[in-house]
């Protein structure tokens, strides 16, 4: 089978798969996951009826009579206030009802418990719902679930979000000349993909379940390829057509469908995709580290975004701001860095070198017989989307630590006292 073009392979790789099913996790196991249904308010957004400032809340024409005091947090609902009354309110508490504003401590006067100023109605006090209603859908199925999203479906009363199950990946690094640690002797190399991959896994909305390592041998690939403890499994070299590459002749031996065998780009021509006869998937990157890079881009982030149920990416153009030579039948992946509206080629991207896409930010994306028109650019994962999450351990306040409020004065006015 001849190579597929790069549009082809990636196209495939994104609507081959379908998302996998539903689960309910906790907040702060969410995120990066993609939500499986729309995210609703479940409260209102504010609350309740709040002070957006400190000073006065006020009823009806003033001068008002200071008649008690209102802080975020109190117990229960304040009194009402009649007109010509007034309490002292922080930031964040509950606005009484009759209230018609809050009067700034700047913008007011007082003597005694008398408050005088002038100030318009309905200054200062956000109205219950009035950024967000009960029941508003707010973000779709499809986004994923970033720090903000948490922050926000917390404040809209969520304890749960629906999220896709994330995909689970098996990793496979073959070959005999790898090394993991120190300098290579001579006829060794120091593994590079696998150090890489996990991250590529993580920022495309998967989970690596496990990596091996193996030397160049058929029936060790085999046996890895029957593991049934992954959603898709990466094997890493041995994609090629030499002596020592192995999977094809695996993936036939177990009668894997196999639609992608090697796709028109440079680097990572020898790439390919399969799928084994119980459901899962396989994705070949070839040896060299940029070229597994751009394999990995091509075909398993796709397939991982889809799998995990995340809306596809807007494309991204740019003008390239530098010279760049087009291969007369295959696209290129040049790494490239983003100057305002233009991007720049970096240089150093042999296939066997990370060193260009390792200063770059993203991938050009320059097709054959390429003329100087825009391309597009594949964005390469940040640092904190390829990081381990860390581990959230709740708090729980000591009795030491827990918040207290001022001692009163004398002559402080007293808080209003809650309705019945």
């Amino acid at each position: 089978m001849s190579a597929v073009t790069w549009h082809e392979a990636r196209r495939y790789a994104r609507e081959v798969g379908r998302p996998l099913g539903p689960v309910q996790r906790p907040l702060p196991e969410a995120v990066g996951s993609a939500l499986a249904v729309p995210l609703v308010a479940l409260s209102p957004l504010p609350a309740y009826d709040s002070a957006a400032m400190d000073g006065y809340a006020v009823a009806g024409p003033g001068p008002w009579q200071l008649v008690g005091r209102v802080l975020a947090g109190d117990p229960g609902t304040p009194a009402a206030l009649s007109p010509g009354h007034a309490v002292e309110i922080g930031t964040g508490a509950m606005v009484p009802n009759g209230a018609d504003a809050v009067l700034p401590y700047e913008r007011a006067g007082r003597t005694g418990r008398t408050v005088s100023g002038g100030i318009a109605p309905g200054r200062h006090v956000r109205r219950r719902g009035e950024d967000c209603p009960v029941g508003r859908e707010v973000l779709p199925a499809g986004t994923v679930v970033n720090p903000i999203v948490l922050g926000l479906a917390a404040s809209l009363g969520h304890d749960t979000l629906t999220v896709h199950r994330r995909p689970r990946v098996g990793m496979v690094v073959t070959g005999s000349e790898l090394r993991t640690a120190g300098l290579p002797l001579p006829g060794q190399v120091r593994d590079a993909i696998g150090p890489m991959l996990p991250g590529l896994v993580r920022a495309a909305g998967a989970e690596l379940a496990w990596g091996s390592r193996i030397a160049d041998d058929a029936s060790a690939l085999v046996a890895a390829l029957l593991r049934c403890d992954a959603d898709v499994l990466v094997v890493c070299g041995a994609t090629s057509a030499g002596a020592a590459d192995h999977l094809r002749r695996a993936l036939d031996t177990l009668a894997a469908e196999v639609p992608v065998r090697g796709v028109a780009c440079r680097p990572g021509h020898p790439q390919l995709f399969a799928a084994l006869p119980h459901g899962r998937y396989v994705v070949g990157l070839p040896g060299n580290p940029y070229a597994a890079l751009v394999a990995a881009l091509t075909l398993l982030s796709p397939l991982l975004g889809r799998l995990s149920g995340r809306t596809e990416p807007a494309t991204q153009t740019a003008t390239l701001a530098g010279p760049v030579t087009p291969h007369d039948r295959d696209t290129r992946l040049v790494p490239v860095a983003r100057v305002g509206s233009a991007a720049l080629p970096v240089g150093h991207d042999r296939p066997g070198s990370l060193w260009g896409a390792a200063g770059a930010d993203a991938l050009a994306v320059v097709p054959p017989g390429w003329n100087g028109d825009e391309v597009e650019l594949l964005s390469l994962p940040a640092a904190e989307t390829a990081l381990p999450l860390p581990a959230i351990v709740p708090w729980r306040p000591t009795v030491a630590s827990a918040p207290t409020r001022p001692t009163a004065q004398a002559g402080d006015i007293p808080r209003v006292s809650a309705a019945p």
